[in-house]
């Protein structure tokens, strides 16, 4: 068996957090938003503006002490803020819709993995004359490949091809899949080399000469990788169709919602392929990248001859504002890798897989059970009679509760509005 890839997962905030993601969702800052440094694009932003800050440095150096012009005039810098806002909108535009188009593919997910979640557990007749634990590991089975198309098109859209990584391979392991026979041929450390320290840190700051290729792992497989979500969906076409063919689905729209959530499943996942595979045109990327650089390049020349020294830390603020909006279109461009902004897609997929947990911890579900039970009250606030006391009734007070309830229940919101009301004045007295 090939070994597991561990996950790069981290419980605890620290300084790797602020350069790698995607962000825990779950975490909370009490600092206020503008001073959070986790999740700020300031980290990836380091060497630019030390750049920045020498350039402006040099150019006020040039103009203050060695005395020569070099100053330009600033209707260059109204002209090309001009060009440069423009192609910024367009930049952070277009990647931000990227990003919400990939939200919605993993909504998407959710939603088709939660009906078919419980059309196999719920749904699904339990067949006589056929072992009940046989039935329940089936459907059991059934859900956890449910979860496990969620993860592996997680790590199909990170360019992780194997079987081996720890939250897949339980899942995973018994299906015969072209990615499990290439896991087998698959390097001790999955295909990923450790990085040297100055390629983490150059792969941290954003330096585009450190950066890895996302795709090694795919061009170093000494076996066809296949598609390992879309093997996954063959699985449970078929598990679909053993269900009825058995006739554990006799209702037509059941069978019908079965395949309609199937076909929903593989339209996320072609959505979330186009997302990653059809990037911005690089001629877009070149040109807003040169027109960027070049209007903050020359800012120095156009506020030395007014700021003076001032222009070395006024061109650094500016070009933290500027760059900063290019440098986040750049970084949400692709939502499902592991910058900091990137969507937690890990964080999706532990949902789905305690979803079908939650779906298969409930069983034998029987309406009589929960509506008639002595804890429900149907007629609140009307009522605080249960649903079995009200079986001891008359029809008509029955229908007649019912009937004045709207009334009934505005008058009792009322009394209670004006019962807090009193309450909070006596409290500020």
């Amino acid at each position: 068996m090939a070994p597991s890839i561990p996950l790069n997962r981290r419980h605890t905030l620290n300084l790797e957090d602020y350069f790698a993601g995607p962000r825990n969702m779950d975490k909370h800052s009490k600092w206020p938003l503008f001073m959070q440094m986790h999740g700020s694009i300031l980290p990836k932003m380091i060497v630019p503006l030390i750049w920045m800050s020498a350039w402006s440095a040099c150019v006020t150096c040039i103009y203050e002490v060695a005395k020569k012009n070099i100053a330009v005039n600033s209707i260059l810098l109204t002209v090309l803020g001009f060009v440069v806002s423009t192609g910024l909108s367009f930049r952070g535009s277009t990647a931000y819709e990227r990003y919400a188009e990939g939200r919605r593919f993993f909504a998407t997910l959710v939603t088709s993995s939660q009906a078919l979640g419980r059309i196999f557990w719920i749904h699904a007749k339990v067949l006589p004359n056929v072992d009940v634990r046989k039935q329940m590991l089936y459907k059991i089975s059934a859900m956890n490949l449910v979860v496990a198309y969620a993860i592996s098109l997680k790590h199909s859209l990170r360019f992780e091809p194997y079987t081996a990584y720890q939250d897949i391979e339980h899942l995973v392991g018994h299906l015969d899949t072209f990615a499990k026979s290439a896991t087998s041929t698959m390097p001790l450390n999955g295909g990923v080399g450790k990085k040297n320290f100055f390629k983490s840190i150059g792969d941290y700051l954003g330096l585009s000469f450190a950066a890895s290729n996302p795709r090694k792992q795919l061009k170093k497989a000494e076996k066809p990788l296949g598609n390992l979500p879309l093997e996954i969906l063959n699985h449970l076409a078929v598990t679909i169709d053993d269900l009825v063919s058995r006739g554990q689905l006799p209702v037509p729209m059941q069978q019908t919602l079965a395949y309609n959530n199937l076909a929903a499943l593989n339209d996320a996942y072609t959505g979330c392929q186009r997302v990653l595979n059809t990037p911005l045109p690089i001629a877009y990327g070149i040109l807003f990248q040169q027109i960027t650089w070049l209007y903050v390049v020359l800012l120095p020349f156009q506020m030395v001859a007014v700021l003076h020294w001032i222009t070395i830390p006024a061109t650094t603020v500016a070009s933290y504002i500027i760059l900063g909006l290019l440098f986040i279109g750049q970084e949400i461009e692709n939502p499902f890798g592991h910058d900091v902004n990137d969507l937690p897609l890990d964080s999706y997929c532990e949902q789905i897989a305690l979803d079908m947990d939650i779906i298969a911890s409930h069983s034998n579900y029987k309406p009589e059970d929960f509506f008639f039970s002595s804890e429900n009250v149907p007629l609140w606030p009307v009522s605080g009679a249960a649903a079995d006391t009200w079986l001891q009734r008359s029809e008509s007070k029955l229908a007649e509760t019912i009937r004045t309830k709207p009334n009934k229940t505005f008058e009792w919101r009322r009394w209670r509005g004006d019962k807090l009301g009193d309450e909070e004045s006596a409290k500020n007295d």
